[in-house]
């Protein structure tokens, strides 16, 4: 082989590795970035941590604990029973009973002619409880507590009233959806032998038309969208880095939640995602191209600063996982544009808490619903 076959040899050989190279780092480059071993995560914390343990010059020989209180010795010790009765029981907060409410739900009284066991009102409980759109129920004045309650079995109850919500997000209280109310208490009330009392239709759709007029003017569902500037996300690193700022899985697939300070109250912000891509067969191969943050506005307590906790996850995600934040078409913002929409926020809150709707009250969150 002569010098010039030699030197085309090797040079078609170094453009072959220098293509094989390229097609590896460009594929390695537009590929979904994966979420990290665990142990990657484990390996940058401090190498010197030890599982909590006693100190063997904390105890004494004797097997006596120093600087330690243990208490009374409990063969010795007594309480007296009524004593014991007068020691202070720690209060739970808790919130409003979510009944009827006369400031978005039209109530009708059934006073029955004599008390009724609550095992025959459930018996004549209708079968489903909305009005149409609207949600329907039937409360119990419990003879024992004289608190309205939804009926329930074991208990007496002297009197009812049943109610239907004036509006929510599907619109405000119709005609037909009064008739349907009124049908379907009317049965119940024949069920126990009660005399009804309705109120004027047009009178409650009239307000329930002003009602729906107040919440349509401030329903605010606040909806942002992280956009990847280069290499898309896979799933398990959207939920990885989600994760590290407190989110966890929602109910459905692709939807992750950030979960209030008090728990069984509705989630501060929501994380969403492609759901073909959370249930693909392989998702670590599967690409996400953007996400959104969302608030709804009137089902979190203003007390939780929801959009100052909005504009920090934004801010993080964006830093860690290398997006820009855009509105719900794509259009990035800058960082000036929240200042104006925080503003806005702060006069709908104070809107809202001068009709007794403030944000995250049960009230709210049943008309914005």
């Amino acid at each position: 082989m002569s010098t010039l076959q030699l030197s085309l040899a090797i040079i078609g050989g170094l453009v072959l590795a220098l293509i094989v190279a390229y097609n590896t780092w460009t594929s390695r480059r537009n590929a979904p970035k994966r979420a990290l071993p665990q142990d990657s995560e484990h390996a940058a914390e401090p190498a010197l941590r030890q599982e909590p343990g006693f100190d063997a010059s904390a105890v004494a020989p004797s097997g006596e604990f120093h600087g330690l209180d243990r208490g009374p010795d409990p063969s010795t010790h007594t309480v007296d029973e009524g004593d014991a009765l007068q020691l202070p029981v720690p209060s739970f907060a808790s919130e409003r009973r979510p009944g009827l409410d006369p400031l978005i739900d039209v109530i009708a009284s059934l006073q029955p002619e004599h008390v009724v066991s609550g095992d025959a009102a459930l018996a004549a409980l209708p079968p489903t409880r909305r009005a149409g759109s609207k949600p329907f129920a039937i409360e119990g004045l419990n003879e024992a507590s004289q608190q309205w309650e939804t009926p329930a079995p074991g208990q007496r109850y002297q009197s009812f009233q049943a109610g239907v919500q004036l509006a929510n997000r599907m619109g405000a209280l119709n005609e037909i959806e009064y008739s349907e109310f009124v049908v379907k208490a009317q049965a119940f009330a024949d069920a126990i032998n009660a005399a009804p009392d309705f109120p004027d239709m047009l009178q409650e759709v009239a307000r329930a038309r002003e009602l729906d007029q107040f919440a349509s003017d401030h329903d605010a569902q606040l909806m942002f969208m992280l956009r990847a500037r280069q290499a898309a996300w896979s799933p398990g690193y959207v939920q990885q880095n989600a994760a590290r700022l407190g989110f966890v899985p929602g109910a459905m697939p692709g939807r992750l939640v950030l979960p209030a300070s008090t728990p069984g109250l509705p989630p501060l912000l929501t994380l969403g995602y492609d759901t073909q891509a959370a249930l693909a067969d392989d998702p670590d191969q599967s690409a996400i191209r953007d996400i959104t943050l969302s608030l709804d506005v009137a089902q979190v307590h203003r007390t939780e600063q929801p959009f100052a906790r909005l504009r920090d996850v934004a801010a993080a995600l964006c830093q860690t996982m290398d997006g820009v934040l855009c509105d719900q078409n794509g259009t990035p913002l800058p960082a000036m544009a929240m200042d104006p929409i925080a503003g806005d926020l702060e006069l709908l809150y104070d809107q809202l808490d001068g009709r007794d709707l403030s944000a995250g009250s049960v009230l709210a969150r049943r008309l914005f619903s």
